[in-house]
């Protein structure tokens, strides 16, 4: 092991203040103090960040303490927060051992990863590799949706906007692709807005389409070099098509992503679940909070939800709010859209129950 830590226990020196959290409130609990010794003083450097902004960023949100000299640490606070402290920078330090970048993003994500069962040592060996970028997971959740797409064949995302659902998978699929583990990779989403009947837009079949599956082109074009991405739309390596291409074709060898899962009835799940072939991998995303389908059509992820949770082979992972790694607004919008939507439903059921009683009543509505 490169580094060497120490830790000790006791009141935080000093006679600082009741130290806060991040957001704001004291925090009770054990005072400590634990201290770590960086082999390399360049790797210290870029871990604490330019004038410290790393470690600014980790006592902001952990209401700690962590005061640098040359490549020597000392992080002092309530005894939870300096573990969860201490754990977030042993990984972010074993990252740039592994010459990965250490930016505010990856700081946050291994604060967000440490207050997890098994913290940053869980995910330290998740690394996607693609031509662009190196890739890992930013929450807990995230760690155990890598790993469920590595051992199983088919695998469902479920949860907000914001948590990496798509873009993982991607990143998974482009490196199987450059790996050579499969031989192309099958991007497809339901074009609701569209109603899956694009022949009245302008231009071609593609030109029609695109609009609808941008965001799987974005995700693309941020792993490869564009040259390559135009090259594999154009020999067949990368297809990005609308669910409705899907009909009557197997699809072996190779990589298959199912976006916006919400937005696909029933029948079209079905259909699109048993195009599966062999030596192939399939994720399904979706958010069923974002249901874009006709009052009363039943969604295909629901329903393959329902149908399919106790087929063996299978995997399932559901994102929460708390695995948002967008813009921290987002989270919050989140969480505020969940709550009025949990209470808008119980006061429907509360409607409805009333009603059945009023009819019980009466003997009629």
């Amino acid at each position: 092991m490169s580094r060497t830590a120490t830790r000790r226990n006791g009141r935080a020196k000093g006679g600082h203040p009741p130290l806060r959290n991040g957001k704001g409130k004291r925090t009770a609990g054990r005072q400590a103090s634990a201290e770590r010794i960086f082999a390399d003083n360049g790797l210290a450097m870029e871990l604490f960040g330019s004038h410290h902004a790393n470690l600014t960023q980790i006592e902001q949100v952990l209401g700690v303490q962590a005061l640098a000299r040359g490549n020597e640490l000392t992080v002092t606070g309530p005894s939870d927060a300096v573990e969860i402290a201490c754990d977030a920078l042993d990984g972010l330090y074993a990252r740039l051992e592994m010459g990965l970048a250490v930016d505010m993003p990856e700081v946050d994500a291994a604060i967000r990863m440490s207050k997890a069962p098994g913290g940053n040592r869980a995910s330290q060996d998740m690394v996607v590799h693609t031509r662009k970028r190196d890739i890992s997971p930013r929450s807990s959740t995230q760690a155990v949706y890598l790993k469920a797409i590595d051992d199983a064949e088919l695998v469902f995302g479920q949860g907000p906007a914001g948590t990496g659902k798509t873009y993982l998978a991607v990143a998974k699929a482009v490196e199987r692709l450059v790996s050579g583990d499969v031989d192309r990779i099958i991007l497809s989403r339901p074009a609701v807005e569209a109603g899956e009947q694009l022949g009245f837009l302008p231009g071609d079949m593609r030109e029609k389409v695109d609009p609808y599956l941008r965001p799987l082109y974005d995700a693309l074009f941020d792993m490869l070099p564009e040259q390559q991405v135009t090259k594999g739309l154009e020999n067949g390596e990368i297809e990005v098509a609308p669910l409705a291409f899907m009909r009557g074709r197997t699809l072996s060898n190779a990589f298959v992503i199912l976006d916006e899962a919400q937005n696909t009835t029933a029948v079209q799940m079905k259909m699109f679940l048993t195009r599966l072939g062999e030596h192939s991998s399939m994720v399904i995303t979706g958010d069923l909070t974002q249901v874009d389908l006709p009052r009363g059509v039943r969604s295909g992820l629901r329903d393959a939800i329902d149908v399919l949770g106790h087929v063996r082979g299978l995997r399932f992972i559901n994102f929460t709010e708390t695995d948002v790694v967008r813009h921290p607004l987002v989270t919050k919008i989140v969480h505020a859209y969940g709550k009025v939507d949990a209470q808008r439903q119980t006061g429907a059921r509360y409607q409805s129950d009333k009603a059945l009683i009023g009819q019980g009543k009466n003997g009629k509505p």
